[in-house]
């Protein structure tokens, strides 16, 4: 199968063309959340990978984090031929984690900005009590909405290594409780201790729960945090572009054709990056996956249900 643009996965930008009928841009926004798994009503420190940065703009109105995440990709992509088309993105920390007039305040906010077409929210299935799952079903019936999960992976003994905080079974009534709201999962390849076979599987998992979308992306350390402190001092495997390639590829044919591949790369800061230093070349990543497609003859979605 082949899909928009020549590839072999169905990708978000080809996903939002076909459904709004041209480009259409996420911006991402910082809404003052917090976690709690940092705060400690979970634990402390958050995720072992977490950089714990908010967005620079954090603390601004929201329609000013708008105007100024808005402009540099506007600039990226062009304006020309472009029917401007946003979706504001809650990115930062848990955005489901606050008092619910909060939330509600927040989130209507970001629907009158301007050209919005629908709104994603990044969150935990911990933080989705029932006032918050009854306010994005109304949200839900107002624009397209998108509910991203970070789950990374299904084994139980990483989750502990990482420092999640919950385990693989709450994260299926989490992700149950958002049933008929468009979920996104996050995977994160190479976490420590973890085999092809055990990335394998989390993608097989997460497969036969045919989310909407998902985002897989390799494990990339930053200066900062606790897992680069544990890799300074006892190293453990860090997965090289090839190795990453043949996972991901392999996963993303056990999904569905029509779940939509939200990222297949990490955004590490080149300036605090420690590893792998091979991820900052995003488009030679991509452009490998596409060239591994191809010399397997296969695409998304050939061994789903396999």
């Amino acid at each position: 199968m082949i899909y928009a643009n020549n590839k072999r996965y169905y990708t978000y930008d080809a996903f939002l063309k076909e459904k709004f009928g041209s480009k259409t841009i996420k911006i991402p926004l910082d809404g003052g959340f917090s976690c709690p798994n940092i705060d400690g009503t979970k634990g402390r420190g958050g995720c072992t990978y977490c950089t714990k940065e908010a967005l620079p703009y954090r603390g601004r109105p929201i329609s000013e984090q708008f105007e100024i995440g808005r402009e540099p990709l506007i600039k990226k992509w062009g304006r020309e031929g472009i029917k401007e088309q946003f979706i504001p993105y809650f990115q930062v920390f848990s955005g489901t984690y606050a008092p619910i007039d909060k939330l509600r305040k927040l989130y209507y906010e970001a629907l009158e900005l301007p050209n919005t077409v629908g709104l994603s929210i990044a969150t935990r299935v911990d933080c989705l009590t029932d006032e918050v799952i009854e306010l994005l079903n109304e949200i839900n019936e107002k624009t397209f909405l998108t509910v991203e999960l970070g789950l990374q992976t299904v084994h139980e003994e990483t989750a502990k290594r990482i420092n999640r905080g919950h385990s693989f079974e709450e994260f299926l009534i989490g992700y149950e409780k958002l049933h008929g709201i468009n979920r996104c999962v996050h995977l994160i390849n190479g976490l420590p201790g973890e085999s092809k076979e055990m990335m394998l599987e989390s993608a097989k998992t997460v497969a036969s729960l045919r989310p909407h979308s998902v985002k897989l992306h390799m494990l990339y350390l930053e200066n900062g945090t606790k897992m680069t402190e544990e890799y300074r001092n006892e190293p453990f495997h860090i997965l090289s572009l090839s190795e990453y390639v043949d996972i991901t590829v392999t996963q993303l044919e056990y999904f569905h054709p029509e779940t939509v591949i939200g990222r297949l790369t990490g955004d590490g800061k080149k300036e605090n990056l420690v590893e792998p230093l091979w991820s900052l070349k995003k488009f030679c990543v991509l452009n490998e996956i596409d060239k591994e497609f191809r010399r397997r003859n296969s695409y998304q979605g050939i061994e789903f249900g396999v």
